[in-house]
């Protein structure tokens, strides 16, 4: 639902800010005034056609932003979930800057985004109608959706088993098409697998294996510091001449003797005497390593080699020993299945016969249903035509391929079904397709029944009507305003009109107009109370004069309306 816009600095408007509520919102005025304008720059939000023509006269950029609650529009959420954007509040607030210069820049919750993404995710919020603007209803591509969203919890379900098998199907053919089609692919891959599985079995790599080479590597390169400190440690410690550990025992001698004397001095004396034979110990320890440790020049050239092996193998097949090994394992396997092919093509042949019998089932299942489901709306469709005085239209959902013609090659993500909607709008007169049925009071009353109907399972939480009742009158246009008025029930429904029965019918009603002020036109809009909103569609009703007749008449209206809109409440 739309609850706020903000519009600066776009065609006449400066600055606009208005807040929208649930229901059905009617935009009427004086011509010019900005109504279209209005809806204009929410279109321009859900992602359409920006150009810099838009900018006000004298700015550099115009600025639109509108803030839409969700209310539980899961099409929404997907797609903010596809795109990562941030939606915790369930609110979306959609910003678009268009500079003078080209750019457009499109935001939403802060996020940049492309055009593309925004008029995705904003077609799943607002649905915009005009007299030339059919979007959803108008493009075949989406009637199957459409035929879907309308069907039962039992459809959803087949619609969900078809697309499980199908996605199984298609990996297995995409590998399968790889096996069968690709035999010199495969015969390079197979050569390039012998010899690399050849070049790592021949390795022989041992897990731990680099650590310890390079830590032997580290004492051969560190032989003559190594020698040289172990030298001149054990020649100080316990060398010919004097030595600290001769000198220590000097002083171990000497405290002995005064241990009777104070226990402070036995202390002391057991300190130096633990202190003498460590010391001794260690000088045992450091010839000990002096007499086995060895420079070996063969060795260290041994150990680099076979470090410079282990680093070109890690380049080419992982960063370790042990994602050396994985990858063997990896490849060995595939190896396997390619000196098996003939093996390996007769079990893929077998899985992809088995999946496409269960996705030709399961695609017939489906497609059983949506034709019981499309007989449900032909009817539902036909009776709304009846109220709109078009009991002659026929409407009808056409499937272009039986179900006995299904094969799993036609397969595409949805079934096997290509649908389209067809109507005649005259008795005699063939079936043609919806989308290319003109413009006028036929169509737009053949958008208002399909809109009623649609309405509560599309999932689009604002709906627009621009001016799509022009061409009609009298008990047509109360039929109209009836039906704008029963879509409203299910969704925010905002909608400029110049019929003072849809503007009767209204929850709010904002009337736009304009003034002159320091030379340039400024856009205003007031939402209308009850004696204004009568005072506005008596205004409708008899142009510039408004009599005492006009007003009653007016008043009838709103009292009508109210009559109706309650009687549709209750049928809802």
């Amino acid at each position: 639902m739309l609850q706020e816009l903000t519009i600066k600095d776009f065609a006449i408007i400066q600055d606009l800010n208005l807040s929208f509520n649930r229901g059905m919102t009617v935009l009427t005025g004086e011509t010019g005034a900005g109504k279209s304008i209005i809806i204009d720059a929410v279109g321009l939000l859900a992602g359409g056609r920006g150009s810099s023509e838009f900018i006000r006269h004298g700015a550099t950029k115009c600025v639109l932003e509108a803030l839409f609650s969700l209310e539980g529009n899961s099409t929404t959420y997907k797609l903010l979930k596809d795109y990562d954007i941030d939606s915790e509040e369930d609110s979306v607030i959609i910003q678009r800057d268009i500079h003078r210069s080209g750019k457009n820049v499109c935001r939403i919750n802060g996020r940049l985004v492309t055009i593309a993404t925004l008029r995705l995710i904003g077609e799943s919020i607002i649905d915009i109608h005009g007299q030339n603007e059919h979007q959803e209803l108008m493009n075949p591509e989406r009637h199957l959706n459409m035929l879907d969203h309308f069907g039962d919890q039992k459809l959803i379900q087949l619609k969900k088993n078809y697309q499980e098998t199908y996605a199984d199907y298609k990996k297995v053919k995409k590998a399968y098409d790889k096996w069968q089609n690709g035999e010199q692919a495969l015969a390079q891959r197979l050569d390039m697998l012998q010899y690399q599985t050849n070049e790592i079995e021949i390795a022989e790599l041992l897990d731990g294996e680099e650590e310890e080479l390079l830590e032997e590597k580290n004492l051969l390169a560190n032989y003559q510091k190594i020698m040289s400190a172990l030298s001149i440690s054990y020649d100080t410690l316990q060398g010919d001449e004097v030595n600290g550990i001769d000198l220590i025992g000097n002083a171990m001698t000497e405290m002995s003797s005064l241990e009777e004397i104070d226990e402070k001095y036995k202390v002391l004396s057991e300190a130096i005497s633990s202190s003498y034979f460590q010391l001794q110990e260690a000088a045992s320890d450091i010839l000990r390593e002096m007499d086995q440790t060895a420079y070996d020049e063969d060795r260290l050239n041994e150990i680099e080699k076979r470090l410079e092996s282990i680093k070109q193998l890690k380049r080419k097949y992982g960063d370790s020993i042990t994602e050396i090994k994985a990858y063997y394992e990896k490849i060995a396997a595939e190896l396997n299945q390619i000196m098996n092919r003939e093996n390996h093509l007769t079990n893929m042949t077998k899985e992809l016969s088995h999946l496409s019998k269960e996705l030709i089932k399961r695609g017939s299942e489906l497609s059983e249903k949506r034709r019981v489901v499309a007989k449900k709306i032909e009817q539902a469709i036909h009776e709304q035509l009846k109220e709109l005085y078009m009991e002659k239209v026929v409407f009808e959902v056409q499937f272009f391929k039986p179900i006995q013609d299904f094969a799993s090659e036609n397969a595409h993500e949805s079934g096997f079904d290509d649908v389209e909607f067809y109507i005649a709008t005259n008795m005699g007169e063939p079936l043609k397709p919806l989308a290319r049925v003109a413009s006028g009071g036929e169509l737009s009353r053949m958008m208002l029944a399909m809109k009623t109907i649609f309405s509560k399972s599309q999932g689009i939480t604002s709906i627009i009507f621009d001016e799509v009742d022009t061409g009609v009158s009298g008990r047509v246009a109360q039929a109209i305003a009836n039906k704008i008025y029963m879509v409203a029930v299910h969704s925010q429904v905002l909608c400029i009109t110049h019929l003072p029965q849809v503007a009767a019918m209204a929850d709010n009603h904002l009337y736009i107009s304009k003034s002159v002020e320091n030379d340039r036109t400024k856009t205003h809009v007031n939402s209308l109370v009850s004696l204004e909103k009568i005072e506005e569609i008596a205004r409708m009703l008899a142009g510039t004069e408004i009599t005492k007749l006009t007003l009653e008449h007016a008043k009838e209206l709103t009292v009508l309306a109210e009559t109706e809109k309650q009687r549709q409440k209750q049928l809802s």
